[in-house]
């Protein structure tokens, strides 16, 4: 058995999750968070269980009630709502999706058409639209690419979804230019580095095993992109949500099984899949060659004032 490096929970995933649990300790429960804090059930279930309130939308709050808007980032109308209730919001978007937001905006506000590249109605583009004002177009496929009207074809930009594989992204991006040769944009940049490494570690992984097993939720797009890759790579693979989801008999002709975890899976998931496939058959576990992250981000200073939390990739 070979497990991916790296995997599971990354420096974004970390942080969201940080701050509800420092959210809780700082104000005691209930802290509500408006939609999942990140992609993983198992994650919540830990969260409401200390006293965290999951809700759709901010009209479900209290007035005044301490809230958390999810990593996946939220547009202005969602902020508009929250302040009309008085909440008092504390905000765990992902910098990386952040950085996205202010890209969409700059080039809105230049008079660009501009091209989102993501999955329609997924939270993270929900989210980006909510922050662009003028021409928006969400796109998803090299056809959709050549389908899309605008403007002006000399002021076309684009900004991608960071969850998105990095060689689908890369053939859309390459159908915009073809039609638009003037289009600006920051090519694969906004594809976050978590899930640049982790579908690189697919990559590599595949080499090694014979099948794939993917921890992961079935709601999370990068999750779901890394069961792609390998499928993509030769190599049968399945996306699981925990242990309890594998069925053994896709296993039965693999030798080596190889395990990755998308960036909101905790690592303790992992764990509990190599022990339920240790107790079907004698396994050696080792770990494939890549990258340390180390990447840090910041926590709001409410809740951290000069500190830096540290990735943690055993973190609950």
């Amino acid at each position: 058995m070979v497990l991916a490096k790296p995997r599971g929970f990354c420096a974004g995933v970390v942080r969201a999750i940080e701050i509800v649990e420092r959210a809780l300790a700082a104000h005691g429960a209930p802290v509500y968070v408006r939609h999942e804090i990140v992609h993983n059930a198992h994650v919540v279930e830990a969260l409401k269980a200390r006293g965290a309130i999951f809700v759709d939308e901010v009209d479900e709050i209290p007035e005044g009630a301490v809230t958390v808007f999810s990593a996946h980032g939220v547009g202005r109308s969602v902020e508009t709502a929250a302040a009309a209730r008085g909440l008092d919001v504390i905000d765990a978007i992902c910098p990386l999706v952040n950085r996205v937001h202010k890209e969409g905006a700059r080039y809105a506000s230049l008079g660009f058409d501009v091209v989102l590249i993501g999955h329609e109605g997924h939270p993270e583009v929900e989210g980006t639209r909510g922050r662009i004002d003028g021409r928006l177009h969400v796109i998803a496929t090299v056809e959709e690419a050549r389908a899309i009207k605008v403007s002006d074809p000399d002021h076309v930009a684009f900004v991608t979804q960071t969850t998105l594989s990095v060689s689908d992204t890369s053939d859309v991006i390459a159908a915009l230019k073809s039609r638009f040769p003037a289009i600006v944009g920051p090519d694969t940049r906004d594809i976050c580095y978590a899930t640049q490494n982790r579908q690189a570690a697919v990559i590599a992984l595949a080499r090694e095993v014979d099948a794939i097993l993917v921890v992961g939720a079935k709601n999370s797009s990068n999750s779901n992109r890394l069961r792609e890759i390998g499928e993509a790579a030769g190599r049968p693979s399945w996306l699981i949500g925990d242990a309890s989801e594998i069925d053994l008999g896709w296993l039965e002709r693999a030798e080596r099984v190889g395990i990755t975890a998308g960036a909101s899976a905790p690592e303790r998931l992992v764990e509990e899949a190599v022990a339920r496939l240790a107790d079907w058959r004698p396994v050696t576990v080792e770990t494939a060659e890549g990258p340390e992250e180390t990447v840090q981000f910041r926590l709001p200073p409410r809740l951290a004032p000069d500190l830096r939390y540290r990735r943690e990739a055993a973190h609950a």
